[in-house]
């Protein structure tokens, strides 16, 4: 029966993962979520259940547009993709249970965040305001400590970000992502977060500047970042900081 849960479950990642695409790539751009239907950017053509297969379509056209044959953006299938084994994760973790509930609603966010960022450098108001009253009140209802220790984690995950902010290093929407990030993980796991957002960063940054992609000193996303250290805070944290502080003692 798990395994025909986790099978379940990864389709419907995959499946919410498509639309996730959507919402990630329409509303930084200000286009409505229903009109046109989907279609390629290159050609216009209408795309028909063939098409929209999640990873699959993709997979079968070779990254191309079958119309026209223009390149598809990777990002649409690794966020189907990213989406789906999240999923799979948060339920092999956590099962269907209140923290479960959080860490399905946790990877929505982080991958719509991720894909909008890394196309738009943009973590867009609407969908931070979608996802606020749903992590207040699941948090609220199902965080297994103290919910102090959860505001702390917000606004220090705030502040953090804020004061970097205010050097140029980071956009306000890192500032109002991470506050919100640092609600559902509290602290100190938001300590934790930060820390291997800012690792996982410097290996990205320093691999794409070592391949050339991209110049020193230009800016690049961080809130896929942040939502990949928050994610790994929200599982792992407390085995995480009690085997550091076992370490040094």
């Amino acid at each position: 029966m798990t395994i025909i849960i986790a099978g379940y479950i990864t389709l419907i990642g995959l499946i919410l993962g498509s639309f996730y695409n959507v919402v990630a790539l329409r509303v930084p751009a200000g286009e409505s979520l229903l009109r046109p239907p989907s279609h390629c950017t290159s050609c216009g053509t209408s795309l028909t259940a063939r098409d929209l297969m999640p990873v699959l379509s993709y997979l079968l056209s070779s990254g191309r547009c079958r119309h026209c044959g223009a390149r598809v953006s990777p990002l649409y299938v690794l966020g189907e993709a990213a989406t789906g084994l999240l999923f799979l994760w948060v339920y092999l973790q956590f099962g269907l249970t209140g923290k479960g509930a959080i860490g399905f609603v946790l990877v929505s966010l982080s991958v719509i965040v991720t894909v909008a960022d890394l196309r738009y450098m943009l973590i867009p108001n609407k969908v931070l305001l979608f996802f606020t009253p749903l992590l207040l009140v699941l948090v609220i209802f199902f965080a297994e400590g103290p919910l102090w220790l959860h505001l702390l984690g917000g606004v220090v995950g705030g502040v953090i970000v804020l004061v970097l902010a205010l050097f140029g290093g980071m956009g306000m929407g890192d500032v109002k992502l991470f506050a919100l990030l640092g609600w559902v993980v509290g602290f100190p796991n938001v300590i934790l977060s930060f820390l291997i957002a800012c690792a996982l960063g410097t290996v990205a940054g320093g691999t794409l500047i070592l391949l050339g992609k991209v110049q020193r000193k230009q800016p690049v996303p961080f809130g896929p970042w942040l939502a990949a250290g928050s994610l790994i805070a929200f599982s792992y944290g407390s085995h995480l900081i009690s085997g550091y502080l076992a370490l040094i003692r």
